[in-house]
């Protein structure tokens, strides 16, 4: 199975340019992705193009990032309806050091056959002067032909935003990339999402003209939500692959919480599992769609690819814990994780001096119960929990040495009936 194949029955091949398929079988290759530094982290949008390098690399061909140091400074207009904020050079910057730090989890920079190299277009065009540009690649593209491209297009019938000159030249910018790769690295494809498709025949186009050599395109399809919204986003935010932004908790309820209808579509383009398998969990899925034992496999292959093994096993003592699981060894920042969308409530330390507060009071005060009477009919059948503890003595009292890490109280009533309390 070559390349393209693999992208095939993954449902990661949008579209690729004549000749890719017989340029994939005549040996190793050399591909670039660039990533633009909006952000100091990538998010699960990325993920696509990232799966698209992993199997590149595992099938013997060489992965180039290419970070847009410069680029990043114009911006891209492809999807956009309106101009991105211009960045300062300094978060320029550090957005690159977070995204280079976040590859590493998905690519081999090591490998003694085909490593793994990020490059950064500051190398070629921090200095590149504008005549020479306008002279060496401006003059093989036709006004007519960019107006033509569909990024370009949307946005200069818009009366209201238009586009700039900057982002209408950043085009030329990126078919220059490709044109600095092919040339330094002897890379010969690039790869990218659907809405990359004008910006990589551009390049092609330029290394056709101006070094009369072959280079080709791949896009991969661009991931939705089901009602087509831009995944990864939820009412919460973005899903971030940095654990500072999204917690590996979250990060692998995101996965939890996907749709049934997308969860076997997206167990072929985000992990590494083989087909048999894969068949093996769409037949459990049909069978038993209620277990859900598709979604906790996926979540767990992406929970262990973006944030390894010891971030899949926090995630799962924090899914567990929500369930009834023991706090034990939770942090205070992973407990107010998990139980952030519960209700909640403030008591201080000195309410807790002496003897502390009486359970019953603390239950009803929250809501859990609507009198005392009621909070003692839940201690007595066994259905009030303290720290995921069940309570037992109707006389217990809320004190301060027992709040976990020193900073929570975590009621529950029943199954599912949560209530937090953070100690002041």
């Amino acid at each position: 199975m070559n390349l393209l194949e693999e992208y095939r029955w993954r449902g990661m091949l949008q579209d690729s340019t004549q000749g890719a398929d017989e340029a994939l079988g005549k040996g190793s290759i050399k591909a670039y992705i660039g990533f633009d530094p909006t952000a100091s982290s990538l998010h699960v949008g990325s993920l696509m193009p990232i799966m698209g390098l992993v199997h590149l690399q595992r099938m013997g061909h060489s992965p180039l990032v290419l970070l847009g140091g410069q680029t990043g400074l114009v911006g891209d207009p492809s999807g956009k309806t309106e101009e991105r904020p211009a960045l300062p050079k300094d978060q320029v910057e550090e957005n690159l050091n977070g995204i280079r730090t976040q590859l590493e989890h998905f690519l081999d920079f090591d490998s003694s056959v085909n490593p793994a190299r990020t490059v950064n277009n500051a190398t070629w065009l921090a200095d590149l002067q504008m005549v020479d540009f306008l002279r060496d690649v401006g003059k093989y593209f036709s006004v007519t032909s960019l107006l033509n491209k569909e990024s370009i297009r949307r946005r200069v019938k818009d009366e209201d935003t238009g586009i700039s000159f900057a982002e209408f030249s950043y085009v030329l910018l990126q078919a220059y990339d490709f044109l600095a790769l092919n040339e330094k690295y002897g890379c010969t494809f690039q790869m990218g999402g659907s809405d990359q498709w004008g910006n990589i025949t551009a390049g092609i186009q330029l290394i056709r003209k101006a070094r009369n050599k072959k280079a080709y395109g791949i896009t991969y399809p661009l991931v939705t939500g089901p009602e087509g919204n831009k995944f990864g986003k939820t009412e919460a935010g973005t899903t971030w692959l940095d654990p500072e932004r999204t917690s590996p908790y979250r990060f692998y309820q995101f996965w939890m919480n996907v749709d049934d209808s997308a969860v076997i579509k997206y167990l072929k383009q985000f992990t590494l599992l083989e087909a048999q398998v894969i068949q093996d969990l769409e037949s459990v899925h049909n069978e038993r769609p209620h277990e859900r034992i598709p979604h906790r496999k996926l979540a767990e292959e992406i929970t262990g690819l973006v944030h390894g093994q010891d971030g899949l096993s926090k995630a799962r003592i924090a899914t567990k814990v929500l369930f009834g699981g023991e706090m034990e060894g939770l942090k205070a920042s992973e407990i107010e994780d998990v139980f952030s969308d519960v209700p909640s409530s403030e008591i201080s330390e000195s309410d807790l001096s002496g003897e502390g507060l009486s359970l019953l009071d603390v239950v009803t005060n929250a809501g859990l119960a609507q009198s005392r009477s009621e909070a003692r009919r839940a201690i007595e059948g066994g259905g009030l929990y303290l720290n995921n503890i069940r309570v037992t003595d109707i006389d217990s009292r809320l004190e301060a040495e027992n709040a976990a890490d020193g900073r929570f109280f975590v009621l529950r009533k029943g199954k599912k009936n949560y209530h937090l309390i953070r100690l002041l």
